[in-house]
């Protein structure tokens, strides 16, 4: 509770004083997730300092802002964020930054929310893993690029043209993908992971997915819930499950063995990358790479 108050201390005497550019002359932007990072880093390329609050295998459902993010925050001149209550212990924070006349971009804003999945676990009350849907992602760049160009009109030319490159390789993504999934049955097309953050990725290929978690790490799954899916599997004969690099796998190895103990068998296809990208310099460590990687695991496991 102390430093809850000592953060938002910080912020009541920060944000109102006035935010310049870096002496290098570009400009200061701060994001949540690896996404959103690896997005601002496409959009903005050499003509911006990116600085990501959330690190490759960062869960976003639980984190904290500590005093470091807070001067991060201060110091910026724009700060990009998922919504829909992803980050759901940094809200408290960017409430505070709104009041403080400094108000942090949600880029879910953008998406229309009658296409959006609903959710009773966010305050939203919709699904906020927007991400696996690529035209999603896509709305994310454009208003990245309108905010980018809008701040910095000398170099807003060189943001536009990074959004149209970076368009064209979601779109190539997008092929790519599409043709990978096609190679896999439709009754093969299940996918059970340690929580609900593909519902959107199942919306738009085929998939039936199953968290064992719900759509928030912030919920533990208890033993029914774990018996249940055991038992859905082995109906279902589901070849593989599913561990996500930013939660601990041991409800999925639970999963396993509950599997084991009525008699049958079931793998453990592979780490999929959920709520943060690998590390960074990977080619997981980005977006694009990430999916990739994400989509040849699920098809080759579930084969």
């Amino acid at each position: 509770m102390k430093k809850h108050i000592l953060i938002f201390s910080i912020i009541s005497v920060f944000f109102g004083c006035k935010n310049d550019k870096k002496d290098n002359g570009k400009l200061n932007i701060v994001t949540t997730t690896t996404m959103i990072t690896d997005l601002a880093k496409n959009i903005g390329g050499d003509y911006i300092n990116v600085q990501g609050l959330m690190g490759s295998g960062v869960d976003p459902h639980l984190y904290k802002a500590s005093e470091g993010d807070v001067s991060k925050l201060v110091n910026a001149d724009i700060i990009f964020y998922n919504g829909l209550h992803l980050e759901g212990k940094l809200v408290e924070v960017f409430e505070k930054m709104e009041k403080s006349n400094k108000t942090p971009i949600a880029l879910a804003e953008e998406i229309d929310k009658s296409t959006l999945i609903g959710s009773d676990y966010f305050a939203s009350n919709y699904d906020p893993h927007v991400w696996f849907n690529i035209e999603y992602f896509k709305l994310f760049a454009n208003k990245v690029t309108k905010v980018l160009s809008e701040k910095d009109p000398e170099n807003a030319a060189n943001y536009i043209e990074n959004e149209k490159i970076f368009l064209s390789k979601l779109d190539a993504l997008q092929e790519q993908i599409k043709a990978t999934i096609e190679t896999l049955p439709q009754e093969k097309r299940i996918l059970v992971t340690a929580h609900d953050a593909f519902n959107y990725f199942g919306k738009n290929y085929g998939f039936e997915v199953v968290g064992l978690q719900g759509l928030s790490t912030a919920t533990e799954a208890g033993v029914q819930d774990v018996q249940k899916l055991a038992a859905f599997i082995i109906e279902k004969n589901v070849k593989a499950i599913f561990v996500e690099s930013s939660v601990p796998k041991r409800t999925i190895e639970a999963l396993q063995a509950a599997v084991k103990s009525k008699g049958h068998e079931v793998t453990i296809g592979g780490t999929l990358y959920s709520d943060a990208l690998g590390n960074a310099g990977s080619e997981e460590g980005t977006y694009i790479g990430m999916f990739k990687y994400n989509v040849n695991t699920i098809v080759n496991a579930l084969k």
